[in-house]
C-alpha cells in the first residue's frame, strides 16, 4: 500500500481556464505543506475554479453555542502495550490500524519501543480530540503540518485540506508520558453539500484566534548535563544554550535557587540556603543556617539538583510557548523571548504501589516577555508529576475568561479507543496484511551530533 503522505501541489487547472493563485492561497499552500490525506487537484465541474477557491454554502447552524474550552488529557503510556516490539505487542495492532499509513511507518521503525508507544499515543490523542471537538467520525479526520513539515504544528484539515476554524491543538511526550492540550472555540462549522466541515481559506491568524502549546520535561534525564557541569561547572551547561536563552535568563539559572531538597525531603528555601546558590561545582560540602537557627550540611549535588530543575522549568516554559505557533527551533527570536518570575514546582512522589503517580505544585504566575514588552495576551502554567516530571501549557490570544484546567488522566480504552471503536475490526486486516512491508522500512535515528535536550526532543 503506498504512502499517502503528500506534499501540496497548485491545482491543475483546465487550459481554457488558466488563472492566477490568489494571493491568499498562495500563502496556505505554503502554511500546510505535509498532509496525511491525498488532496483532489481538479476544478469543480462547469467552474473555472479550483476546489482551493471554492467557497462552502452557508451551513446548518445548531443551536447551543457554548462558550469557548481548554481541554488538557493525560495519558500515561509505561504500562501500555507490553514487550520489546510494537509490531507484536498486545493490542497494538488495533490502536495502530486506527492512524494513518504515514504515522503506522513512523511509529514502527522507531528504535525503541518506548519511542514507538509515545508516538502511537500521540497519534491517538489527537485524533480523539478532533472527534471531540468537531463531532465527525474518526475515519473523516484529516491532519496537516503548518509551516515546517517536519516540525510544524498539526492541525485538523477539512477535505480540502483547508484548516478548521474554531480549534487549535499540541501534543507533547516524554518518558513515557503524552499530553495534550485543546482549544474549543465553539464556532458552528462549515458544511458541504455532502455533509463534510469545511475549512476556511486563509490560514492567517487573528487577534480573536486562540492558540495553544504544551511541552513536557524529565529532569532526570541528565547524563549529558552531569558529564559537562562535572567538567565545566553548571555556568558551562548552561552556557551551552546561549543562543536559546538570554543573557538574564542564563545569568539566574547560574545563581539563583528556588529550593534545595535535603535527602531526608526536607525544602530548604532560597533564603536559608544564602550565598550557597553562587556554588557551580559538584563534590563540594555545603552548611548553612535557617532563619530558625537550625544548621544543615549537604552535598552541593543537591544544590545541582535545584538548579538543573530549574534548567528545565526554563526549557519547559520556553518550549511550551514557541509551540503555540508551531516554529520550534526555527524561531529566530528565541533569546528575545524571556521569562521572568521563574519557580519550579516542587515535585509529586514517584509512582511506587500504582500507575497513578501523583502531581506535585502547580504554579501559574510566570511574566512572559518578548522583545522587551510584557507579553499581556498569554496564560501559561506548570505542574510538576512525580518526582522528575513538569508539564507547562500556553494559551494565547482571546482568553479572557480562560483558564488552564488540571490535567484529566485518560483510559486508553474507555476514552480514546471508544471513539473509533467501530473501526477497528474493519482496518486491522489492512494493518496486518501491511506489517511485512513495514517492519522494512529504513531506520530514522538521531544523528550523533544531536546529543542536548532541546535538539533531541524532536526525535
Amino acid at each position: 500500500m503506498a504512502t499517502i503522505v503528500q506534499t501540496l501541489i497548485h491545482p491543475v487547472f483546465p487550459r481554457a481556464h488558466t488563472s492566477p493563485i490568489s494571493p491568499f492561497v498562495a500563502k496556505m499552500k505554503q502554511q500546510f505543506l505535509s498532509l496525511d490525506i491525498p488532496l483532489p487537484a481538479m476544478p469543480l465541474m462547469g467552474t473555472g475554479h479550483s476546489l482551493w477557491d471554492h467557497k462552502p454554502i452557508e451551513p446548518y447552524l445548531p443551536s447551543g453555542h457554548d462558550e469557548p474550552e481548554i481541554t488538557t488529557w493525560f495519558l500515561d503510556t509505561r504500562e501500555l502495550w507490553p514487550g520489546e516490539n510494537i509490531l507484536t505487542a498486545p493490542g497494538a495492532a488495533e490502536a495502530l490500524a486506527l492512524v494513518s499509513v504515514a504515522e503506522q511507518k513512523i511509529i514502527t521503525t522507531k528504535m525503541f519501543i518506548a519511542d514507538a508507544k509515545m508516538s502511537l499515543a500521540s497519534a491517538l490523542l489527537k485524533r480523539a480530540y478532533i472527534t471531540k471537538v468537531l463531532g465527525v467520525s474518526w475515519k473523516d479526520i484529516k491532519i496537516a503540518r503548518k509551516g515546517n513539515e517536519k516540525h510544524g504544528k498539526p492541525c485538523a484539515v477539512d477535505e480540502y485540506g483547508r484548516p478548521i476554524e474554531g480549534i487549535d491543538f499540541n501534543v507533547s511526550h516524554q518518558n513515557g508520558l503524552v499530553a495534550l492540550v485543546g482549544w474549543d472555540g465553539r464556532r458552528r462549522q462549515r458544511y458541504s453539500p455532502n455533509g463534510h466541515i469545511m475549512g476556511v481559506l486563509s490560514p492567517g491568524a487573528t487577534p480573536e484566534d486562540v492558540m495553544v502549546g504544551i511541552d513536557i520535561v524529565c529532569v532526570n534525564e541528565r547524563e549529558n548535563a552531569m558529564s559537562t557541569i562535572e567538567q565545566e561547572g553548571f555556568d558551562g551547561w548552561v552556557d551551552i544554550y546561549d543562543a536559546v536563552f538570554s543573557d538574564e535568563e542564563r545569568w539566574t539559572m547560574k545563581y539563583d535557587v528556588d529550593y534545595v531538597t535535603l535527602l531526608d525531603g526536607t525544602h530548604l528555601p532560597a533564603k536559608d540556603v544564602g550565598r550557597n546558590d553562587r556554588v557551580l561545582k559538584r563534590n563540594q560540602s555545603l552548611t548553612c543556617v535557617t532563619q530558625t537557627g537550625r544548621e544543615h550540611t549537604f552535598p552541593s549535588e543537591l544544590l545541582i539538583d535545584a538548579k538543573l530543575r530549574r534548567f528545565y522549568t526554563y526549557f519547559c516554559y520556553k518550549e511550551a510557548y514557541i509551540k503555540l505557533a508551531g516554529e520550534a527551533l526555527l524561531a529566530p527570536w528565541l533569546k528575545q523571548l524571556e521569562f521572568f518570575n521563574v519557580r519550579s514546582p516542587k515535585p509529586g512522589v514517584v509512582a511506587r504501589c500504582s500507575t497513578h503517580g501523583t502531581w506535585g505544585e502547580e504554579v501559574d504566575d510566570v511574566e512572559v516577555k518578548l522583545h522587551g514588552r510584557v507579553v499581556d495576551d498569554v496564560k501559561m502554567k506548570i505542574q510538576a508529576f512525580e518526582e522528575d516530571f513538569m508539564i507547562s501549557s500556553a494559551i494565547q490570544g482571546a482568553i479572557d475568561g480562560l483558564t488552564i484546567p488540571a490535567f484529566q488522566k485518560l483510559d486508553l480504552a474507555l476514552d480514546v479507543l471508544s471513539c473509533a471503536v467501530d473501526e477497528t475490526l474493519d482496518r486491522k486486516d489492512s494493518f496486518m496484511d501491511m506489517q511485512a512491508e513495514i517492519i522494512k522500512a529504513p531506520e530514522v535515528q538521531c544523528p550523533d551530533h544531536l546529543l542536548s535536550p532541546w535538539e533531541s526532543r524532536y526525535w
